[in-house]
């Protein structure tokens, strides 16, 4: 039996947010009736917030990751290791090496992985542009830092072969994080101490 709602306006919004990942529609109810008990103000910079973010925010034209300018931060840096490339998944995982301390690299973010599962092939991933930043001899190594799934593994081996024609170190973080483990959910020790101690990738790990 489906719920009834004493309000269409309320049904929308609860609509709305049971939308989101993770949250149901329960969670989605308590969210709104949270929004519609503050103050016009409140509510407003709420919505604002994702207007702007939604209007405002970038893709770093060089690795891919959020940003309030057309090159991040971290790419701009000149403390960092130019030479060094660390390749994620997603932003989330980005902020998940950046919280351990133990890398002061680049980034390159994918955009996902390889999945002929949900249709995600190589072409809708940033490997090409990976491969560009390679090409120009600037990079000493790259380190493949995907979870170890099993989409991961398949991903780390085709960007392996794409990079096989050049002078670049191939290296993944140590098996620290279990098969089948994502890097936004390993813990800053684990996920840490897996970069510190990564290995060569020889396309047979």
């Amino acid at each position: 039996m489906s719920q009834q709602y004493p309000s269409a306006l309320l049904e929308k919004a609860v609509n709305e947010f049971a939308k989101l990942p993770g949250i149901g529609r329960k969670t989605a109810m308590r969210l709104v009736l949270h929004l519609l008990r503050q103050d016009n103000n409140a509510v407003e910079s709420f919505a604002n917030a994702l207007l702007t973010l939604k209007n405002e925010v970038k893709y770093c034209k060089v690795c891919h990751n959020i940003s309030d300018s057309e090159i991040c931060h971290i790419c701009n840096n000149p403390q960092r290791d130019a030479s060094t490339i660390c390749v994620v998944e997603n932003i989330q995982d980005v902020m998940a090496v950046e919280n351990t301390q133990q890398f002061k690299g680049l980034y390159h973010v994918l955009g996902g992985v390889i999945s002929p599962m949900d249709g995600i092939g190589p072409s809708d991933l940033q490997i090409n542009s990976l491969v560009e930043r390679v090409a120009k001899g600037d990079i000493k190594e790259v380190i493949l830092a995907l979870g170890s799934t099993m989409e991961g593994d398949t991903t780390n081996f085709y960007i392996f072969r794409k990079l096989a024609p050049y002078n670049v170190k191939l290296s993944i973080i140590a098996r620290g994080i279990s098969v089948g483990d994502e890097l936004e959910y390993a813990d800053e020790v684990t996920l840490g101490r897996s970069i510190a101690n990564r290995i060569l990738f020889t396309g047979n790990n």
